[in-house]
């Protein structure tokens, strides 16, 4: 629940509702972190910005477990043949790189 402090009303949010906008924060998050690491001068700060950043990695993939495992985040399977050719291109630029 949550009061408007200018209305005084309040406002009952679902745990759906919650868990998509701290989803949503953490992606914008990640979006602002890896920009940061990006510009930075100092190497020292850069390092603090991609740890930030592989944080809220790990706290976006934690969410979307849990709302994938509540169907809140439902996805479709993917077509094996797919599957194989993008791990194929995507190996060919790796070994090209």
């Amino acid at each position: 629940m949550v009061m408007n402090m200018t209305t005084g009303t309040t406002t009952n949010f679902s745990e759906k509702e919650i868990l998509s906008d701290a989803l949503n924060s953490t992606k914008a998050a990640t979006n602002n972190y890896n920009s940061f690491s990006n510009e930075c001068v100092h190497e020292n700060v850069r390092q603090a910005m991609l740890h930030c950043l592989e944080q809220e990695h790990d706290i976006q993939q934690d969410l979307f477990e849990i709302m994938h495992a509540k169907g809140y985040y439902p996805t479709p399977a993917a077509d094996e043949k797919k599957v194989q050719n993008t791990i194929q291109t995507f190996s060919q630029c790796a070994k090209n790189c």
